[in-house]
């Protein structure tokens, strides 16, 4: 995944947008960009005060939260009624450990894919799978 980082230490966003710009030019695949504030110099842009760090990240297709969707749905056996979105927390829809597993297998095989245990283990929501899947097909058709 291509990342890019940067610093801001004047008073005034422009700078650092205009760099910003000229920087994601030259990325065709960039996927995230990070910028680590030294200054309160963004009164627009809302942070943590305690982290202080503002990131931008790309989120899955439609169609593939969709679909992921749909393999939870299904895994979980919920009604069509049910919501599920790119939100939904797995355990909020009733899934436990044993669930979760079954859901990732589901989500393998459906993708065509191999999730490590370690990020099988990150997956909270219905959204973090579909970036996650995202990410891995990326990875795996380069």
């Amino acid at each position: 995944m291509a990342s890019i980082s940067g610093t801001a230490i004047g008073t005034s966003a422009r700078p650092l947008l205009a760099a910003r710009a000229q920087v994601v030019k030259g990325f065709s695949g960039l996927k995230s960009v990070s910028f680590s504030i030294q200054r309160k110099s963004f009164p627009s842009v809302r942070l943590q005060a305690a982290s202080r760090r503002l990131q931008v990240s790309c989120v899955a297709k439609p169609e593939t939260v969709q679909k992921v969707c749909d393999i939870v749905k299904k895994q979980l056996a919920l009604s069509d009624d049910t919501p599920v979105t790119g939100e939904s927390k797995f355990s909020t829809l009733g899934a436990d450990s044993l669930d979760t597993v079954e859901i990732v297998m589901g989500l393998e095989e459906a993708f065509g894919i191999s999730v490590e245990e370690e990020s099988a283990q990150s997956i909270t929501t219905v959204q973090d799978a579909a970036d996650l899947i995202e990410k891995l097909v990326d990875a795996k058709s380069s």
